[in-house]
């Protein structure tokens, strides 16, 4: 039994590790990363949906992996997917919308340091994550909490008992005061260093960490 244990936990991570390669070989081989660059511009909030769909379930994953030990796909992995692509639709349009409207406060004089490249991306992090940070957290709290009811109920699960569900202690306390200030605000101003094709990609990436967060709070209970 220990011998099958071990084979499953090898093979789960070499499985995730592969579909994690496959995305990396994207971006780094030449070929590949123009023609990801391309439908990027071409169909920005498709490839948005996907990316968070794909790479952020991979967070969930692992997230599930860190809690019970195994790997195995969430009976409800489907509609948690494009609980994640709608984010990423957001995130593909808010990134462009703080990153402009910070550029056009520092030439306003609203913030300082204009032309600075560190300060544009750390202003652009801080905002995002102060103002649209709470709300996606919020989203994907309650998206992920009815996604849940609803299979273990088998039926939609209502606004009540999705509220009710919900840990508000560790959403405050742990998702919103905690990993928005010291996790999310650093991790974003790295992203704006990217340039603009990239950034949805890289916290795409970032959403696998958290996935990881998500284990952590809900073992913290």
């Amino acid at each position: 039994m220990e011998k099958d244990n071990v084979k499953g936990n090898l093979k789960g991570w070499i499985i995730w590790g592969a579909v994690l390669l496959f995305w990396v070989l994207i971006l780094t081989v030449p070929s590949s990363r123009v023609v990801f660059e391309r439908l990027t511009a071409g169909f920005p909030y498709t490839m948005g949906f996907i990316k968070f769909a794909v790479l952020a379930s991979m967070g969930d994953i692992l997230g599930a992996k860190v809690l019970t030990g195994k790997w195995k796909m969430p009976v409800n992995s489907a509609v948690k997917a494009v609980i994640w692509g709608t984010i990423g639709m957001m995130v593909t349009l808010l990134f462009t919308l703080y990153n402009q409207g910070v550029m056009g406060a520092m030439v306003k004089g609203l913030l300082p340091f204009e032309g600075s490249k560190f300060f544009t991306a750390f202003f652009t992090s801080a905002v995002m994550n102060t103002t649209f940070g709470p709300t996606m957290y919020l989203y994907h709290k309650l998206m992920d909490t009815w996604a849940d009811l609803s299979i273990a109920k088998k039926r939609r699960a209502t606004v009540k008992e999705v509220t009710d569900s919900v840990d508000w202690n560790t959403f405050l306390g742990f998702s919103l005061l905690k990993t928005l200030p010291f996790v999310w605000i650093p991790l974003h101003t790295m992203v704006f260093f990217l340039p603009p094709q990239f950034r949805v990609v890289a916290s795409a990436f970032l959403s696998i960490v958290l996935g990881l967060l998500v284990a952590l709070s809900r073992r913290n209970r």
